[in-house]
């Protein structure tokens, strides 16, 4: 599961001497910011691309416009080179066009002869804020026949990552799963992170990741060996792709934790 790691980065002053730093051709996403927009996430991919890295956008639904605004994205994404792409619905309070959710995106996407050949969405071992579990399984199901893969959110408790993919198999959901970890993050880093990305963004991903913060507040650094050991045994006879680690932009200490980790 470590050597299919996909590692997230963050649209950030910086981030490209970081990313630089992971390992030559791997698959990085870049996430969508609400307050800088698409562009920055689109001019960011395509210099990680030109660098040699598996790129992957991040595209939020209530970010595009309509379907001719989603026709000029697709149209980039396909000029650009990129194969796949990762849809959700976004935390924007009120959509900027006609796109309420990724489902009502992807539906208008997978029309398009040139779209990306994988699409993923966000999964939610945990729940969701603002959608209980009947819907969150509900709309997986409804996207499971238009996408690939799925990406869960970063969640602590084994336990909990493995009954909810119990749960999501039984009823009836195959699509492959990238399991959601934090990569080697140290207090300070991820304070400054945190203040960088703006008030709003900075007030969401606080939120996003309480279980996190509160971890790396009680020591200097958070390290996964735990949980990567343990979310393995837990998920050993799932349909598992890989994790996606969530680097929070402090991709060369997870890189050499990750070197460290692969060779035990």
């Amino acid at each position: 599961m470590l050597r299919s790691a996909r590692f997230e980065v963050i649209p950030m002053k910086g981030v490209v001497e970081e990313a630089v730093t992971l390992p030559a051709g791997s698959v990085v996403t870049v996430t969508a910011s609400p307050r800088k927009g698409i562009e920055t996430t689109f001019t960011l991919s395509e210099e990680l691309a030109a660098r040699g890295f598996r790129v992957v956008p991040h595209l939020t639904a209530r970010q595009v416009r309509d379907k001719s605004h989603l026709r000029e994205i697709v149209d980039r994404l396909s000029a650009g080179g990129f194969e796949d792409v990762f849809i959700i619905g976004g935390d924007i309070t009120e959509p900027v066009g006609t796109y309420d959710s990724s489902s009502a995106l992807i539906a208008d996407m997978v029309e398009m002869g040139n779209r990306p050949l994988r699409i993923g969405v966000a999964a939610y071992p945990e729940g969701h804020p603002l959608i209980n579990r009947e819907a969150l399984m509900q709309a997986l199901k409804a996207k499971q026949p238009f996408v690939h893969y799925m990406v869960t959110q970063i969640c602590f408790d084994p336990q909990i990552i493995g009954k909810w993919l119990a749960d999501v198999r039984a009823n009836g959901i195959t699509l492959p799963v990238y399991i959601g970890i934090p990569g080697i993050l140290k207090r300070s880093k991820l304070l400054e992170v945190s203040l960088r990305v703006g008030v709003g963004d900075s007030t969401r991903f606080l939120k996003n990741h309480l279980g996190m913060v509160a971890r790396i507040l009680q020591h200097d650094m958070y390290n996964p060996d735990s949980l990567v050991k343990n979310i393995t045994k837990l998920t050993r006879d799932q349909v598992v792709a890989g994790f996606h680690i969530y680097t929070f932009n402090q991709c060369l200490s997870t890189k050499h934790w990750l070197e460290k980790a692969l060779k035990h």
